[in-house]
């Protein structure tokens, strides 16, 4: 997981980074955008907007606009996908933060 920790912090460098329902995940403008968890059987990599970007390679997840992908051993770890999808979760975001507030409507805001 430190490799993961390390590409995050290394390509979204002003994204805060905080433990969220027991997770690290790292936020811009208050929306979450990427993080990851241990799993029982390995480690899953989610992007918030994931299901919007245009690299392939990740598997939708949840009701809204979510992706994942799930390593099992961290010699799969692809390092330049894993940097495109980066670069798209800068660029590509779905409003999370004020979801509440729009009555569960969830609009792009990148």
């Amino acid at each position: 997981m430190q490799r993961l920790r390390s590409l995050i912090d290394e390509i979204l460098p002003h994204a805060e980074s905080r433990i969220w329902h027991a997770h690290p995940v790292w936020f811009l403008d208050g929306n979450p955008i990427v993080g990851y968890s241990q799993l029982k059987d390995g480690v899953r990599l989610m992007f918030w907007s994931g299901q919007s970007f245009s690299t392939a390679g990740l598997a939708p997840s949840g009701k809204f606009k979510a992706a994942e992908r799930l390593y099992r051993d961290s010699a799969e770890i692809d390092d330049g996908l894993v940097r495109a999808w980066l670069g798209e979760s800068r660029n590509t975001q779905w409003d999370y933060k004020n979801i509440v507030k729009r009555r569960g409507r969830l609009e792009r805001i990148c």
